[in-house]
């Protein structure tokens, strides 16, 4: 709590800073949202934090950052390693995390991930392998930005487990042991129920190696 105490006062102290570039001949309205940098200080982005600070887990808050073109990172974490039961679990790969997916994600790893591997596959997850969190980009074929454009989604590729099994979606959703199956289909069940969007290898081909799970309202499971 004394660290999380810590990030707080730090987050609030430069709530008002903000660093802007010279004009490079853009609108001084373009130049502002494109590289206004702070940090969220609202209710809901500290009342998050502080949700995040309870799970364990180890994080730093992003400034918040206009990138343009409908792309951001607003109440946004680095994750660095989350929590189980009685591990720590560590993480590859990511970028910044909108704080309320790092919750959900946090809760996920531990109760429908690790939990899982314990009871299916006989030891515990030590790591979870991603593709990524943000990227400004769109929903592939068509013009929709991707909820990546907000750091709102994380592409979940494997899990490593304590001893030494590597479980990955693209190899073991079809190919791998019945056991190895199993917990692939439960960890994606359980997402479903956590997350407003999850798709996973019988969505398309595009997800064929990973598990995209998506921040938001709505169920949406595939």
């Amino acid at each position: 709590m004394k660290r999380l105490a810590c990030l707080l006062m730090f987050a609030a102290a430069l709530a008002g800073c903000s660093v802007l570039p010279e004009s490079r001949g853009g609108s001084a309205r373009q130049d502002l949202r494109r590289s206004t940098s702070t940090f969220a200080s609202g209710p809901e982005a500290r009342q998050c934090l502080a949700e995040l600070g309870r799970t364990n887990a180890n994080f730093t808050p992003v400034p918040d950052r206009y990138l343009g073109d409908g792309c951001s990172t607003l109440n946004s974490v680095t994750l660095s390693a989350l929590r189980s039961d009685d591990a720590q679990l560590s993480l590859s790969n990511l970028g910044p995390v909108a704080c309320p997916l790092a919750n959900d994600f946090a809760a996920w790893a531990r109760f429908g991930v690790d939990r899982a591997a314990r009871q299916i596959l006989g030891s515990p997850v030590v790591r979870i392998e991603t593709m990524g969190s943000y990227a400004c980009r769109n929903v592939a074929g068509t013009g929709r930005r991707s909820a990546h454009a907000t750091a709102n989604a994380i592409d979940v590729s494997a899990f490593v487990l304590a001893d030494g099994r590597r479980i990955s979606v693209i190899r073991d959703w079809t190919d791998g042991s019945e056991a190895e199956r199993s917990f692939l289909r439960i960890v994606h069940a359980s997402a479903c129920k956590r997350f407003g969007t999850v798709l996973g290898p019988e969505y398309n081909a595009a997800h064929r190696d990973h598990l995209h799970v998506e921040a938001g309202a709505g169920n949406f499971c595939r």
